[in-house]
């Protein structure tokens, strides 16, 4: 994710810290300007940048924000057999509208995000496949409402959440018409979805579309909500820690105060409203578990109008913003499609 902190480890030098700092800020920004700001040839950007990006440690990816196309995006938590989990959870990964998979609770529960592409998909996969499915016990299916931002977040997502621009009202000099998406459209988007930074003249040449053309389209689509660049990062570039996902029951007068703060925290690195009986949602890390105790018991402990919460350990993560981790490193994406393209979840 682009709000996680990064720092140089055992990975990562001072240098490559220093580019994947400035990628964050901007996904695409070419390597030229980075080289000028950090005072080296624009060949070794790109080469360490490639290096990055062959080993597995980032990806910058192109996304589509559902909520500017009038779709939902849901967080899915499964209770399953804990022998049959992980044949659920690699069924799931292979799904393009699933983007964040994770076991926890000991191994008995997959907790994934959802981008489903109409109604029908969605139900397909969450009454029909899911239900039929032998180790899946119980399925509980939240919306996400609103995301929450702290005020200093460096991702081009989160500067726009902070600056009141939220996904749908930012059209610029762009008419509703012009915003809607078409076939070359999608095409567009599934590149980027692959790859963020590809290179415009092939955007151009994979979509029949003129160079000046696709600038101006990802230009519209940007301004309008609809795509945004994001830097993905591989757990193992972070470093080690503990994971967790809490869950919140909170009084409806403080949802807005307690969402915020969440997000303010060091220790947050996504906090969402959501429909159900928990009504906020939370990605937590900590170096430990007596760091993520303390953090339940001194920080969100301290949170007016939380009545009750759960906690989930991630014990693992089989996927992030689309792309398969293995080792703790980002697999390169599928050459598939992201349209229409489902794996099956069958009974076992």
């Amino acid at each position: 994710m682009s709000t996680t902190p990064v720092r140089e480890t055992a990975m990562l030098d001072l240098l490559d810290t220093q580019i994947m700092q400035a990628l964050q800020f901007q996904p695409r920004l070419p390597f030229a300007h980075i080289a000028a700001e950090l005072g080296v040839a624009e060949q070794t950007v790109a080469r360490r940048y490639r290096r990055l990006r062959r080993d597995g440690i980032l990806r910058v990816i192109g996304a589509v924000d559902a909520r500017a196309l009038g779709e939902s995006d849901w967080i899915i938590r499964l209770h399953c057999r804990p022998d049959g989990a992980v044949a659920v959870a690699e069924a799931l990964a292979q799904r393009d509208d699933a983007a964040w998979i994770s076991i926890a609770a000991a191994g008995a529960e997959i907790i994934f995000s959802l981008h489903p592409r109409s109604e029908q998909d969605r139900d397909d996969l969450l009454v029909q496949r899911l239900q039929r499915s032998a180790p899946v016990h119980d399925i509980t299916a939240a919306m996400i409402l609103h995301r929450f931002v702290r005020q200093d977040v460096i991702d081009w997502r989160g500067r726009q959440f902070v600056e009141g621009r939220e996904s749908g009202t930012v059209t610029g000099d762009y008419t509703e018409t012009e915003l809607r998406i078409g076939d070359q459209d999608r095409i567009l988007l599934d590149l980027l979805a692959r790859d963020g930074r590809t290179s415009y003249t092939v955007l151009a040449r994979s979509t029949g579309m003129s160079i000046g053309r696709v600038t101006r389209r990802i230009a519209a689509l940007q301004a309008g909500g609809i795509l945004y660049f994001d830097l993905d990062i591989a757990p193992a570039a972070i470093g080690s820690g503990t994971w967790a996902f809490l869950w919140l029951r909170v009084a409806p007068a403080h949802v807005e105060a307690v969402g915020h703060a969440l997000a303010e925290h060091d220790e947050t690195t996504y906090a969402a409203a959501i429909t159900g009986s928990f009504n906020i949602f939370a990605v937590i890390t900590a170096p430990d578990t007596n760091a993520l105790y303390r953090y339940i018991t001194t920080k969100m402990s301290t949170l007016a109008g939380v009545h009750s919460f759960e906690l989930s350990p991630v014990l693992h993560r089989l996927k992030q913003a689309g792309s398969r981790t293995t080792g703790g490193k980002l697999a390169h994406p599928s050459p598939l499609s992201r349209a229409g393209h489902h794996a099956s979840v069958r009974a076992r």
